[in-house]
């Protein structure tokens, strides 16, 4: 009987084990299609153009603070939030772009861009990733939401500083 038993058993395993190997390689099979349709957005370069663009369109400025190498909620933000349609069609329309990544790999961004980063992290005093903070065309900030919350709570989020801007 413990015979039968540890057969089972090592049968149960094995297959759980083969299971999720291929549960695995369809994740990254789903995973490089939806690089392959990523949504381009028009991120601004830096804060100072972004500023400028703020100013010369009367639209907030939405800075969204990440970590791109190392924070698994900012990737979760980045897939189901910035990659869909419907926020491609709010920000083109009302909003002006703005990233701050701070990787952990420093390859990832040019010391320049890393340095703003920095700097902006420091001046808006951000220390939870993801922040989306929106600000007006003077660098004030306007709102501000830390962490990652289900994505359809951004979108009154959006609207409502859209709206009062």
């Amino acid at each position: 009987m413990n015979k039968l038993f540890g057969f089972f058993m090592i049968s149960f395993l094995a297959y759980q084990t083969s299971y999720a190997q291929n549960t695995d390689s369809t994740d990254v099979e789903i995973a490089e299609n939806k690089i392959v349709n990523k949504i381009e957005l028009n991120w601004v370069a830096t804060y100072k153009d972004a500023l400028k663009k703020s100013k010369k369109e009367k639209k907030p400025v939405l800075i969204y603070f990440t970590g791109s190498d190392w924070c698994g909620p900012c990737k979760v933000l980045d897939r189901d939030l910035f990659q869909t349609e419907k926020f491609k069609a709010i920000a083109d329309k009302d909003l002006v772009l703005l990233e701050v990544d701070i990787p952990r790999r420093k390859d990832i961004v040019s010391e320049d861009k890393m340095s703003e980063n920095l700097y902006l992290q420091s001046k808006y005093k951000v220390k939870a990733f993801p922040t989306l903070m929106m600000v007006n065309h003077r660098g004030k900030k306007i709102a501000e939401k830390k962490g990652y919350v289900i994505t359809e709570y951004y979108y009154p989020f959006f609207q409502s500083v859209i709206g009062k801007y």
